[in-house]
Parts: structure tokens; sequence; C-alpha cells
């Protein structure tokens, strides 16, 4: 079971690694953690708790209970404290851990790992315009953050948190191909994934609709337009929905 507890948490969203202490069961994991990223570590919950500002809880759903309950008491009011434990609401958080207590519900995605992450998280009414800065400074240092209704939670769990594997799956198929096609491996996984993180940039940075993007890249008669229609021909955008919608179906069953 993990909680990471943030003391003194710096002006600006980044906690030195002397003010983390991180609580982990597995004695390997916190050696790791130890000495890649010069935290402190222990295997007791609470100990990691005491006197920290921002408490995070890193815990699978079906170790949720158990980690709650032997923390309940010793969480406080003051507190922050942030789950990251997938499809666990803000109202279960309370029942867990106590309606009295700031509680922040978030859905990151794995493109974190590379500072490229997007979050969208929730709040119940404890939590202040403060502390929600506070939020949106951890969050944004690994990426973009967005708070949403918590509704809308289910949605974010399709579209951040699982879609990388479709686009990874993607970008492994635009190297199939190129390797068919004569091109070695290595060169294939490169030109297919920076044409996709320039792709995506491109969105994000121009403002323009997708839609105008790629027509900007079709031109009449042209090899482009040839591989689109390839791509509705095999229902490429209906399946890629109902695969977000599936996904979504299923985060909201959790």
């Amino acid at each position: 079971m993990r909680q990471y507890g943030l003391s003194h948490h710096r002006r600006g969203g980044v906690a030195a690694p002397a003010d983390i202490t991180a609580a982990d069961a597995y004695a390997p994991a916190r050696e790791k953690a130890e000495k890649t990223l010069g935290i402190h570590t222990t295997d007791d919950n609470l100990q990691c708790v005491k006197n920290a500002d921002v408490v995070v809880f890193a815990v699978k759903p079906i170790a949720l209970d158990e980690a709650a309950a032997g923390m309940k008491d010793a969480l406080t009011g003051e507190q922050l404290i942030i789950s990251i434990v997938a499809g666990q609401s803000v109202e279960r958080l309370e029942g867990l851990l106590g309606a009295d207590k700031k509680i922040v519900r978030v859905m990151p995605n794995t493109p974190a790992l590379v500072g490229e992450g997007i979050s969208g998280w929730c709040t119940n009414s404890h939590v202040t315009d403060e502390d929600k800065k506070t939020v949106s400074a951890i969050l944004g240092s690994f990426g973009k953050e967005e708070e949403i209704p918590e509704r809308l939670m289910g949605v974010v769990t399709s579209l951040s948190g699982s879609s990388p594997a479709y686009v990874f799956m993607f970008i492994e198929a635009m190297a199939d191909a190129a390797v068919l096609d004569g091109m070695p491996r290595a060169k294939a996984y490169t030109f297919a994934a920076q044409t996709v993180l320039g792709s995506a940039k491109m969105v994000l940075e121009t403002g323009k609709h997708p839609g105008e993007l790629k027509d900007m890249v079709t031109s009449p008669a042209g090899t482009t337009i040839e591989g689109v229609a390839a791509l509705e021909r095999g229902g490429f955008r209906g399946t890629v929905m109902e695969a977000v919608h599936a996904c979504t179906e299923k985060a909201l069953k959790i």
C-alpha cells in the first residue's frame, strides 16, 4: 500500500525530495524510491502522514478500504487528501476517510512519467480556492491539469487514462506498415512516434480544429487522402469512438 505525504509544500508546486515521505510495505520498492528519487520512505502509513500538509492515496482500489481504515483517525481536516485511486468517488472517499476531510479525486495518466500527463480532478466542498491552487501546482508539475465536474470523471478515465494504450497501438501499427514497406523497425518507431507527438502539439498550440489540420495535409488526389479513404473504409473513427465509449461504460461500473 502506498500513501505519499508531502510536508512543507513549496510555493510553485514542487516539493523538495527531503520533504516527501512515501509509505510502502514492499522493502525493495522503498529502497528503489530512496535511491532514485531521494525521498524518505517508511513501511508505516501513520508515520507517512504525520505532519504532512498533503497526503496522496496511491493504492489499488481493492486495497483502499484497508488503507483508509488504518489511517482515518490520523488524518486531520487541515490536510489536503489527494486520491488517484481509480473509480472511487468523492462520496465514497468521504465515507472511508471522514466527511470533514479535504478530498481531491484525480485521474492522471501514464504520460505523466515523461512530464506530459493530463489529469482531471474534482473536489469536495471543504477544499478551498487556495487548496485548489496547490492541487493545480502539484498536477501541473508533470503535465497539464483540468478541474472538471465529477460526473465527467468516467469520461476522463476513458479519454486520457486509457487512451494512451490506443495511441501506442496506432504507433505500433504505423511502424509495422513502414517495416512492411522496407524501413528498419527502430527508425519506423521513431518516425511514427514523433509524428504523433508533433501532430498532437499542433492541435494544442495552433488552436485549429483537428479536421482543419487534417484538410491542410490532404491534397486533391494526393497520397494522404488515399490513406484517409482506406481508414474510413475500415471504420477508423467509428471504431475509436466505440472503444472510448466502451471504456467509459466500464469505468462507471468500477
